[in-house]
């Protein structure tokens, strides 16, 4: 008799928290860490190409060596971070090293425009493709990440799942900060031959007047 008293206990404690979304909850859960995994995995990604990338534009631009410290040393910046997302602090340090190294790579590639010689080497111009197939990969696995997270927040925060949310200790997750929603699935414009605009040119003055005028 217990056991069956049991049985049905379990079964109506199943149905309520069912009911109540909790299953929801665990299934929003898991979404949001493959999410984070597949941005993790991106950048990882993108932070191995980069020794190559130094490598090969050392070899035609030792005396830039500036610029190739400034990514060598970002790189190892974001490699020492242990970063909790669900964390706010420990995600927004994330981000901003992720930041500085977009930086310092896009300030090495502004670099290698002035070199011909580099700029026409095979091997530069596969890591150029594969670094801008990654940056891509890198904004569409943000963009995922952050509506995901949106919809786990939202959905935890509605009745009556906010009551289970309290009882099972789910809590809001922090977002990466975008500056444009509405672009978060756009992939950035990456174009590594386009010329630097050339600064307008003075107007010529009229010569002087003739003497014998």
């Amino acid at each position: 008799m217990r056991s069956f008293s049991r049985m049905w206990l379990l079964v109506i404690l199943t149905v309520m928290l069912s009911g109540c979304g909790y299953n929801a909850i665990q299934q929003k859960d898991e979404a949001v860490k493959a999410g984070w995994s597949e941005v993790l995995n991106q950048y990882k990604r993108r932070a191995d190409l980069i020794p190559n990338l130094v490598k090969t534009v050392q070899g035609y631009a030792q005396q830039e060596r500036q610029v190739l410290t400034d990514v060598t040393n970002a790189r190892a910046r974001v490699g020492q971070i242990q970063v909790n997302a669900d964390d706010a602090a420990s995600l927004q340090q994330f981000q901003q090293a992720q930041g500085e190294l977009s930086g310092a790579l896009n300030r090495l590639l502004m670099v290698t425009e002035n070199y011909p010689n580099l700029k026409s080497d095979q091997s530069f111009r596969d890591l150029q493709a594969q670094l801008e197939g990654t940056e891509n990969r890198i904004t569409v696995a943000r963009g995922r990440y952050i509506q995901t997270v949106q919809d786990y927040n939202t959905y935890i925060r509605q009745f009556p799942q906010v009551i289970t949310a309290k009882i099972t200790g789910a809590k809001e997750k922090p977002n990466f900060t975008v500056e444009n929603e509405a672009a978060i699935s756009d992939a950035p414009a990456v174009d590594f031959g386009a010329p630097a605009p050339s600064a307008p040119q003075a107007p010529t003055p009229p010569p002087p007047p003739s003497p014998d005028n």
